[in-house]
Parts: structure tokens; sequence; C-alpha cells
């Protein structure tokens, strides 16, 4: 026994950085505690281990007394005058005991309250060790796959990429090499446990900190990051150095520095815009390749209006309105995207039928046909007679009433 306590002390301190005084204290206490719920049952023991050793020493802590009521835990004096020859009535005396006589299912119990408390040692080691590097970029080996979540070995720890943290698309197979954010530590039951994503908008923020050094230096700043896992990532960058293009940084010497990336994402669209303060500018960068037009911007209400052309509607928007789902987020501005309204010859007839709404007595049919003779509005009347009106095909009586109805107009505004 004392070899195999020696070899797990050996193991665990050089292993897994647990102190062998914190290992002696916990697997004593495992023991002790399951001796006194096997064989021993009723009784107080006391277990020490041997640090350099791993001899297993044992006692049992006796109550002195002249009337023995509880064998297990009480002794008479004269027998315990024997242990301490000057101990008195009432106090305690420690009875050495025989570790063997623990008892093969003690021992059984001891063990699988040491390898439970030795879980949980590295759990709060695990703890310690990567609470620090929450919201960093971790790698790893897959180990296993449990349902649609993946178990990732980091060298000293194990961590659990959930499904909900998975991007749609990419498969990994035990012991395929993996990158991912370190989302979070989680308390369970079992202790903390390490959380690790790959479709957090971060883990973007982390790979260009990574491959580009004017955004790790500060230079460059990340404005905002808006993302569809799998499919599609707008990120606004901004530098308070007028001599350093931000975009031109991000992209690198021929596309290098977002290559990597989007390599690292397995294919995954990223568009890399400049911000811009101005929520126009901003709109017209962050929508390109298509081009605004008739925009209307409330600032107090964050809400922006705007038509495409026929032909931009579909780049827009994009495939499910993915990209003006990006646009809106990036931004922090609710967008509202229409098709440009072409004027075609009806809305112009249209128009000017309306024009004379003013001129009053003159009803929607006598417009439409003074519009259909080219007298589109009332201004188009000056020098007209009466003669031209009936040339055109309205009756003497009509065409009177009209220019009368105009003069009236024209004194009324007068």
């Amino acid at each position: 026994m004392s070899n195999e306590l020696l070899a797990v002390l050996e193991y665990f301190e050089k292993e897994k950085g647990v102190p062998r005084a914190e290992m002696i204290q916990t697997i004593a206490s495992a023991i002790r505690s399951a001796a006194e719920k096997g064989v021993n049952a009723g009784q107080e023991l006391r277990v020490e281990i041997n640090p350099k050793t791993g001899a297993l020493n044992a006692w049992s802590i006796l109550e002195v007394t002249d009337s023995i009521s509880d064998p297990v835990k009480q002794i008479p004096l004269e027998k315990a005058r024997l242990i301490a020859p000057n101990v008195k009535m009432g106090e305690f005396v420690e009875k050495p005991i025989d570790p063997a006589y623990l008892g093969r299912i003690a021992a059984q119990t001891a063990r699988q309250a040491i390898m439970q408390r030795i879980r949980q040692f590295e759990k709060e080691r695990l703890y310690d060790e990567y609470k620090d590097r929450v919201g960093e970029i971790v790698s790893g080996k897959v180990r296993r796959r449990e349902r649609n979540d993946l178990y990732v070995d980091l060298g000293k720890a194990e961590a659990l990429l959930p499904y909900r943290e998975r991007v749609p698309g990419e498969e990994y197979n035990p012991g395929d090499s993996i990158r991912c954010l370190l989302l979070d530590i989680e308390a369970t039951n079992r202790g903390p446990e390490l959380i690790l994503s790959r479709s957090h908008v971060n883990f973007i923020r982390k790979l260009f900190e990574i491959e580009v050094t004017e955004i790790h230096d500060g230079t460059v700043q990340i404005v905002s990051i808006a993302r569809e896992a799998g499919y599609r990532t707008k990120i606004a960058v901004n530098s308070a150095d007028a001599r350093i293009d931000p975009v031109g940084a991000c992209v690198g010497a021929r596309g290098a520095r977002v290559k990597g990336i989007v390599k690292e994402l397995g294919g995954e669209k990223v568009d890399i815009i400049r911000y811009y303060a101005d929520p126009l500018k901003y709109l017209e960068e962050a929508i390109k390749p298509a081009k605004p037009l008739n925009v209307k911007i409330n600032t107090a209400a964050k809400t922006i209006y705007f038509e495409v052309s026929e032909e931009d509607i579909s780049v827009a928007i994009g495939r499910k309105g993915q990209n003006a789902r990006l646009t809106s987020r990036l931004m922090g501005w609710q967008i509202d995207i229409e098709k440009v309204h072409k004027v075609g010859f009806s809305d112009h007839v249209q128009a000017a039928v309306a024009g004379w709404n003013g001129v009053e007595g003159i009803d929607a049919q006598t417009a439409q046909k003074l519009v259909a003779n080219g007298f589109v509005n009332p201004e188009a009347m000056e020098g007209v007679e009466e003669s031209d009106l009936v040339a055109a095909g309205f009756a003497a009586e009509e065409a009177s009433s009209i220019l009368q109805k105009l003069t009236e107009s024209k004194g009324g505004s007068a």
C-alpha cells in the first residue's frame, strides 16, 4: 500500500502540479472517511501518511471513562494508561490500529474517494491556470465526440466545444487539430469546465489580432463585427493615424493576411470595410458594391431608409437577407431597403393632372383631357383662347367655362 501511495504522490506532484502535502491530506481524509463508514463504523479515526515513504498509520480516538456504554468510542482508564500513562478520566487517547484492519471494502471506497478528490484537484488547478486566458485562442486535438459536442485535449486540460458554439458545416474527427476561442469557464457539479467556441464574433476578433500586427499594437482598431458563422462576416476597422490604411493593413500584401483567416474559417466570406462616424458614409461602405439612393436617416431612432437600383437589390439584401442583416448589426442601425421606383409616362401624366387641383371647378376628368391635349398645367394656358380649346375637342361652352375658372383662380391668388 505504501509503495502505491508513494507512486500516486509522485505522479500527481510531477505531472499534475498538485503539491504533495495537499495530496497527503486529501488521501488521508478520504481513507479516514471511508473507514468510519465501513468496518470501523462509529469509530473516530486519525490517519496519517508519511510524505517520504508513503507509509500509512492509523489511530482510533477513544474517550477515557470508568463506565463503558460504547466500546467503539470509549476505553476504560486502566487500558488507556497502557497507551498513555498520564492520561486522566474524561480525556482522549489515540489507540494505534493496523491499517490493514481498515478492511478491503474501506480501501476500495477510499480509492474511489481519492480519485474523485484528485479529479476535483485537477479541476481547481484547471480554473487557476485558465481563468486569465478566457477570451484567448487555444489550440488542441479533438479527443472524442459525444452526440454533437466535441471534447478537445488542450494538453493540460480537456475542454468542451458545444454544438451551439460550432460552425455549421464544419466536421472534426478524433485526432484532428483545432483552434478555438476559450469562451468561458462554467461551474458544474463536477467542477469548472472549459467552454470553447468557433462561432463567436470574438473568435474573428482574436484571429485578426494574431494575424494583423497593426491591430495587435493598437494602430488599427476593430470598431464593430457582425457575423453569421460559416457564411459571412463583416468587420469595420479604423485608424487614428491618417497615414495608415486600416483596410489594407487587414487585407495584407496580395491578401495574405485575410486569406490566412479565411482558411482558418473554412472559406467563410470576410468583408473588411472602413468605419466612418457619418452614418451615410458608413452605409455606403457597408453596402458596397450596391449604391444607396434616396437615403433618409432618422438619427434619433437610428433608422435608415434607402433605395437601390433593380440591378443592386439582390446584392444589397443578400442571400436570404443575410447582407442586410449583417449591415444592420455592423452599424447598429435598423435599415430598410427598397427597390428604387422608376417614374414612367403614366406617372408624369398623373402628376400633371394633380397640378390642376389648384384650379377650383376643374374636375379630374377635365384635367385629364387638358393634359392629354398638351395643357399640362395652368401656367401652360398662358395666351390660350377659346378657339384653341374648341380646336382641341372641347365644346365652346366648356372652353369658355375653363377659361373663366382659370381667370377667377388667378384673380383669387392675386
